[in-house]
């Protein structure tokens, strides 16, 4: 009985353990067809699949032409999902996003009908959302933290993969409603993109002249690898040496004032929320299971750490007026705090 135990018990871990390779070379499969079409920007390809593995939303902040909506249109067609794309403009309603009950008549009978909006959708691409007011923001709220939408009193689920891809221009501000702090905190990264360098750029215009000519055939990633996927990063360990590297360097958003000999203080204004602790260790995990990892190390939480951390941190007058950015604060932060 003991030996038939045993190898129902080994035949298990190497189920789980084909399962977990599997999965891992499909993500990787896809991150690999996805830079094929985004060229130099890497970063921003791993944070879409961490956003995807964590089951959060991410912002895309970026010049014109940086590949923000490029990015998240090959996403979709690599999973073979359905996109939704809203272009947020000042004259957007709520109802825009989300649908809104539509009066029809039903054997002669007046009835209403919810008719979906584009929110029903695995993937809402959120398009330059600083364009409508805060009427239009507040409607994603709730999607955004709970997967689901209230209409007239009643509740729809949303898709399981349901994700938000937020876009927004750094420099155009005419016109724009900032995001308020609250929904900025449902994001659970910001990804800033730069213009490419030289040799991105000449790859670029070689990439688009291929495209002319002939439509490139992608191979599709069932979402069930996510799913697999998501199950597997819940198992990745997390040492409480690292839960407490996480704690500090959170805390340091809050309590400047532990790092006297640092210019924190002068700095900060309002650190981040709770919010931030639980991306970190989400995102760590998620950066530890695409390296091929069962465990977080320091250089998974700091890998994530600008992204988390940056969209959630108020900075003062006096560091604004010193052109210290959000970034900086963060590399500061690491530099201070040390692992336990």
């Amino acid at each position: 009985m003991s030996d038939q135990t045993n190898e129902q018990t080994s035949d298990q871990v190497n189920n789980h353990t084909a399962n977990k390779s599997n999965s891992l070379a499909q993500l990787q499969l896809l991150k690999a067809q996805i830079e094929q079409s985004v060229i130099g920007q890497s970063h921003v390809v791993d944070s879409l699949l961490i956003a995807l593995l964590t089951n959060g939303n991410i912002l895309l902040e970026g010049l014109p032409g940086t590949a923000k909506t490029r990015s998240i249109k090959t996403l979709a067609r690599s999973l073979a999902v359905d996109l939704g794309r809203v272009q947020f403009t000042p004259d957007l309603l709520p109802s825009d996003v989300t649908g809104t009950e539509v009066y029809q008549e039903v054997n002669g009978k007046p009835v209403l009908t919810f008719q979906q909006g584009p929110i029903f959708n695995n993937l809402l691409l959120a398009d330059e959302i600083n364009r409508s007011p805060a009427k239009v923001q507040a409607a994603l709220l709730e999607a955004m933290e709970e997967r689901q939408i209230t209409v007239a009193g009643k509740t729809y689920k949303l898709p399981e993969l349901f994700m938000v891809l937020a876009t927004q221009n750094p420099i155009e501000q005419e016109g724009t409603y900032p995001l308020p702090e609250a929904q900025m905190d449902r994001f659970i990264m910001k990804i800033n993109l730069d213009y490419p360098d030289d040799a991105a750029e000449a790859a670029i215009i070689k990439l688009v002249r291929s495209e002319e000519k002939s439509l490139q055939s992608v191979e599709n990633i069932s979402p069930e690898h996510i799913f697999t996927a998501r199950d597997e990063i819940h198992t990745i360990h997390c040492s409480q040496a690292i839960i407490d590297y996480i704690v500090a360097i959170v805390m340091a958003t809050r309590k400047p004032e532990r790092y006297p000999d640092s210019p924190l203080q002068q700095w900060l204004t309002v650190g981040s929320s709770p919010r931030a602790s639980i991306a970190i260790d989400k995102c760590a995990r998620a950066q530890a299971w695409l390296n091929g990892k069962d465990f977080v190390d320091p250089d998974d939480v700091r890998s994530v750490a600008h992204a988390v951390l940056r969209h959630r941190l108020v900075l003062s007058y006096d560091a604004l007026a010193d052109g210290i950015t959000a970034d900086a604060v963060i590399d500061e932060i690491l530099k201070q705090v040390a692992v336990a």
